[in-house]
This record gives structure tokens, sequence and C-alpha cells, in this order.
């Protein structure tokens, strides 16, 4: 049952102009692809997010040359998310009050202009450790719009029932340019700099600009834009405390985002300190996380359906796989189980984003997602500089131990959460041919009251 803004009254998408009593194709691993507006999104997603893996492996290994010091690299990571911390709930607001498409046109152009001041600054070699922190907090303040929008717009490309196939091809799409972004860029950094790995990315936002611009706007499934009004920021967030469904995954992700993902800390630092190699290794290191990663989508792609339960299941191993890998005896242990962190750490971020947007309303979907996006990433910048300092002081294999300590207990906890929520409690039954471990209802229940707890944990 659903509370709040918009409950009863959010307008539905506006069907496409002639399509209206069609039914919608089935959901199957590529089904939103068949959308035109939606092929000409993933190709320049594609395109602009390799520029942008180029450039996160190329920042942090120009910081780390500049200073030789794993808790500047914190820092950096720290500056660009800083702002998704300080403004992402304005973020939302902007994406529910705006026209989604024209802001993304404007907040593509302006990350093309960070990526080529970087690049100009590096390529002239007047590049300062404090040029790369002021463009990385500049990138994070246009990012602060961006996410939002970006992740909502999809909805409107794709409409209700493709909904979270496309979230999971956006990942897809991410990693895929996760996969080549850091091997290109580690090639361009031994051969020839960091400069150009800068130059690539400002230019390679020409793609999505251009696929905006070559839209359809009459087959986008448009939703009716909140109005300027006081309260809107509490709104959203009296929306999200309502709902447990929404509140507890935005917990574990905060976690999760915080403690677990600060691999640019940790890879870089195993192979300076750990393995003694060059941006090259770095490069192959980012590679395998990717390609776990992109398997990760692509699997969830294929389920088509969010379950909180995954959702719980794969921060755990998530969690317990950190762990682990930590204390891996060799590199070529380590290297192999970055591949399926990446997978684990994939689905939860999947799964957390496609059951919180199909759970919430319309209406208030920006807010909602800029909250999401604001305790993922915003927490970075009190993770990052910890965990700097943790690799710093007590080694790369303290530091990454810790984070996944700190995810494998959020999981836990969460997941208990969850299950009160939904009034369930987990049964173990080690008879053969029976299922070993399962959550069950405490008690019987009215048929209203089992579709909502099921709903909640589902």
């Amino acid at each position: 049952m659903r509370t709040g803004p918009g409950a009863d009254s959010a307008p539905a998408p506006s069907p496409i102009p002639g399509r209206a009593s069609e039914t919608p194709p089935p959901t199957t691993m590529f089904s939103s692809l068949r959308i035109r507006n939606y092929r000409l999104f993933a190709i320049g997603q594609v395109v602009s997010n390799t520029g942008t893996w180029m450039q996160r492996i190329a920042q942090d290994w120009l910081v780390l040359t500049l200073t030789g010091s794993a808790s500047a690299v914190g820092i950096t990571i720290a500056l660009q998310f800083l702002p998704m911390l300080l403004f992402g709930l304005y973020g939302g607001v902007l994406a529910d009050r705006l026209p989604k498409r024209r802001l993304l046109l404007a907040t593509q152009i302006a990350m093309a202009l960070t990526g080529l001041a970087l690049a100009a600054l590096t390529l002239s070699g007047q590049v300062q450790v404090w040029h790369v922190y002021l463009i990385a907090f500049l990138l994070g303040l246009v990012t602060v719009v961006d996410n939002p929008a970006r992740q909502t717009f999809v909805a409107e490309i794709v409409g209700p029932a493709q909904l979270g196939n496309a979230v999971s091809l956006n990942s897809a799409n991410f990693q895929s340019a996760r996969l080549v972004g850091p091997a290109v860029a580690g090639v361009l950094i031994t051969a020839v700099g960091s400069g150009y790995a800068f130059l690539f990315n400002g230019l390679s936002f020409i793609a999505p600009i251009a696929s905006l611009l070559l839209m359809r706007t009459a087959e986008l499934h448009r939703t009716e834009r909140a109005p300027r009004g006081k309260g809107q920021l509490r709104e959203g967030l009296r929306y999200v405390s309502a709902h447990p469904e929404l509140i507890w995954p935005i917990v574990l992700v905060g976690f999760v985002g915080t403690f677990g993902f600060n691999f640019p800390i940790w890879l870089s630092a195993f192979v300076h300190d750990v393995y003694d190699s060059g941006a090259s290794t770095y490069g192959l290191l980012n590679t395998l996380m990717a390609a776990g990663s992109l398997v990760g989508a692509l699997l969830a792609a294929r389920r088509g359906t969010s379950r909180l339960r995954v959702l719980v299941g794969a921060a755990v191993i998530f969690g317990v796989l950190e762990i682990v890998t930590a204390f891996a005896t060799s590199f070529w242990m380590f290297a192999a189980l970055l591949v399926p962190i990446g997978m684990f750490g994939l689905t939860v971020n999947v799964t957390a984003n496609s059951s919180i947007q199909m759970a919430t309303d319309p209406a208030v979907r920006g807010r909602v997602m800029s909250l999401y996006m604001m305790v993922f990433v915003g927490g970075t910048p009190l993770g990052a500089p910890l965990f700097g300092w943790l690799t710093d002081a007590y080694g790369p294999r303290i530091s990454f131990a810790a984070g996944g300590v700190v995810s494998l207990l959020a999981a836990l906890g969460v997941g208990v959460m969850l299950a009160r929520a939904g009034g369930l409690r987990l049964k173990v039954d080690l008879r053969r041919g029976r299922k070993h471990v399962e959550f069950v209802p405490k008690r019987p229940k009215a048929p209203e009251e089992a579709r909502e707890g099921l709903t909640t944990v589902a």
C-alpha cells in the first residue's frame, strides 16, 4: 500500500501516440534496445562512459604520481563526490521540476568542458594537484544535477514496462565501457601520459549530446513535472520514510557505497605498494572487476524483476569476498577474486536502483533517486579520506578488509530489518529434499496484508 504525495493521484505516463492499445513487448535481456530513443541513448552513453573511465584511471594515477600518497587519491575522490553529499537533494528537485532532456544537454556540455580543461593543464605541463582537486569538485557539482536527471529520464524513454530492464542495461553499458576505458587509459598513460586520456573524455561527450538531439520527443513517455513550491525536499524525505521498501535499500547502499566501494584507493595502493607495478597493471585490475560487473548487469537484465532478498544476499557475498580478497596470497588470486567482487557489487547497485525506481511514484521519483545517489556516492567524501588514511597507516590489506566487514554487517542488519517489516522470520530446515534456509511469515495474514508484506521483501 502506498502513501505520500502522488500515491492516488499521480498521472500515468502519456502513451506514445498511436500505440496506446498495444500490449507491451515481453521483457528479455535486451528488450529495451527495441526502442529507438533508448538505442540512441545507449550508444551515446557507452562512448561517454568509456571516456569517463579513462579519466578516472588517469586522474587517480596522476594524483598518485604527483603526491605519492593514497590519502591524496582519497581527497580527490572525496572532493568529486562532496557536492552530492551537500546538494544532492536539490538536484532531485530540479530533475522533478525541469525538462530532463534539456537538463541533460546542459550537464553533458559542462562535463565536456571539465575534461578539456584538465587535458589542457596536463598536456601543457602546468598541472598541479590543486588543479585536479578543483576540477574534481566542479565535476561533482555538475553530477548533482546530472545523476537524478539521467536516472529518471530512462523511465521517460522506455516507459514503466521496460524500466527494470533498461536500468540493468544502463549498468551493463557502464561496465562495458569500464572493460575498455581502464585498459586504454593504462596504455595511454604508459605511452604518452595522462593528458590524452583527459582529452578523449572531453571529446567523448559529443556522442551523448548528439543522441539527445536526435531523439524523437513525441515517443517519450511524458510525466507531469512537479510545480515550484515550498517544502519539496521535506516532501520527498517524508515519502521515503513512509516506505520500508525504499528506506532500507537506501540505507544498505549508503553503507556499501561509503565503506565498500573505495576501489580507486585500494587498487592503486595494491599496485603501487604491494605488487610494485605500474599504470598498466592498475588498468588490468579495473578491467577484471569490470568484467565481473558486466556479468552481474546482464544477469540482472535477464531477471527483469528486482527482489530485495537478492539485494541483501548479494551484499552479504560482496562483503565476504572483499575480506577474503584482502588477504589473497598471490597477485593472480587477488586479480581473479576481483571478478566476482565486481559481479556482486554491481548486483547490489542495479537491484537497489531498479527496485527503488519501480516502487516510487513518478511525481517524486527525481527526489527519491537523488536521495539514493546522495547516500550511495555522497558518502564517498566520508569514506574515501578515512580509507586513504587507513591504507597509508595500516596498509591496503587491512583497509580493504575493513571495508568488507562494514558492508557485511550492514547487509545482515538491513536483512533483519526488511524481514521484520515484512513480518517474516528465518526458517532453517536441514532435512533432505527441503529448502534449508528461507524466510516464512511469522503468523497467518489477511490477503491484503500478505500482499503488502510480500511486496516489501520480495
